[in-house]
């Protein structure tokens, strides 16, 4: 039986027949892609995205000249969150200047950060932890085309799934209006905006909190908070808990962890301890960083190494899952609760 993986030619088979047709075009372009040329792989991106119905004039104005570029994967095997240390990622990020600014933004936007709480329940400080380090609080500005860069790593064999949806989630934004061509801008890898949304999360998470029927993560400072704090409150971020701590562990306690086998949050690496509550936390002779006695509360918290046994621990609560939902590495995770303990601080 020949068919098209387009989805209006799916939805003509039978129920039956259509989920196994779905199936088999949910894995079929990445095996396709592997095995195409470039010229061949991008006909097909262009058939495929017709299917979708996205217009002629976007698929011809979007594709046209564009060539895989060779930097883009040398900066995909080289991401700094895989590469460095806790302590110097820290250094780089939560610096005093950083944290400076970060508290005049938090004075500058107070009215719109109580707002966003209100409405979604994520503390601003964390808010502002993840603007800061995403883009200096929208100091740095993202100046690579984007369609390129996405082009590249959607025909790239190492994530060329997770990349392809990209690619159509760019064209669906250009597709509805969202943004014009001539500003896509963003990474290496794809991020657009203050918050450094990949397409597929702006279409699923950016607000228009202000109100002027546009989701502008580029300009408008309370369409990026809001932003931020909804992709957090959609991935179950918890009101009033906190990411969690830095404590102190048993010599040789380590041995008691390993191997972490378990993943913080769905779709993610990174690994930690089992879950376990505060109170067996404690028993088992796990400490606040000061010394202290672990608070007595009916929670639970997993056990987070980012430089393995030799390095920094931490107990870390549901909230931290939610942090690594929007990077999933611990140097991330840890760097932005460890920066939005210093923005909450007096």
């Amino acid at each position: 039986m020949l068919f098209s993986c387009g989805l209006r030619k799916v939805s003509q088979f039978p129920a039956k027949i259509s989920l196994w047709v779905s199936l088999f075009c949910l894995f079929a372009p990445v095996a396709q892609s592997q095995n195409l040329d470039y010229t061949s792989w991008l006909e097909q991106v262009k058939t495929e995205a017709l299917e979708r119905g996205i217009k002629q004039e976007i698929i011809k104005s979007v594709f046209k000249g564009v060539k895989p570029i060779k930097r883009v994967l040398k900066k995909d095997r080289n991401q700094s969150e895989f590469k460095l240390t806790l302590d110097i990622y820290l250094r780089r990020v939560v610096t005093e200047k950083n944290v400076k600014r970060g508290k005049v933004m938090a004075k500058s936007h107070q009215k719109t950060l109580k707002m966003v709480y209100e409405r979604y329940g994520v503390a601003p400080r964390v808010i502002l932890a993840i603007w800061g380090i995403e883009t200096r609080f929208g100091l740095v500005k993202a100046n690579i085309p984007l369609i390129p860069s996405i082009v590249t790593l959607a025909y790239d064999k190492r994530r060329s799934k997770y990349f392809r949806a990209q690619l159509f989630s760019v064209l669906e934004m250009l597709n509805r209006g969202y943004i014009e061509q001539t500003s896509l801008f963003g990474s290496w890898a794809g991020a657009m905006g203050q918050p450094q949304f990949m397409p597929s999360s702006y279409l699923a998470y950016a607000q228009d909190f202000d109100g002027d029927g546009r989701r502008d993560i580029w300009n408008s400072v309370p369409d990026v908070l809001a932003s931020i704090a909804n992709y957090l409150a959609q991935h179950h971020w918890r009101r009033n808990r906190i990411w969690g701590r830095e404590i102190k562990i048993p010599i040789n306690y380590s041995k008691n962890l390993y191997p972490l086998n378990r993943r913080v949050t769905r779709g993610c690496r990174a690994k930690a301890s089992a879950p376990k509550k505060l109170i067996n936390w404690h028993r088992e002779g796990i400490r606040m960083a000061d010394g202290n006695p672990l608070p007595k509360v009916d929670i639970s918290g997993v056990i987070v190494q980012p430089d393995g046994t030799k390095g920094r621990s931490f107990l870390t609560y549901n909230n931290y899952a939610a942090i690594l939902s929007y990077n999933c590495a611990h140097l991330y995770g840890i760097t932005v609760g460890i920066f939005s303990d210093y923005l909450g601080k007096r």
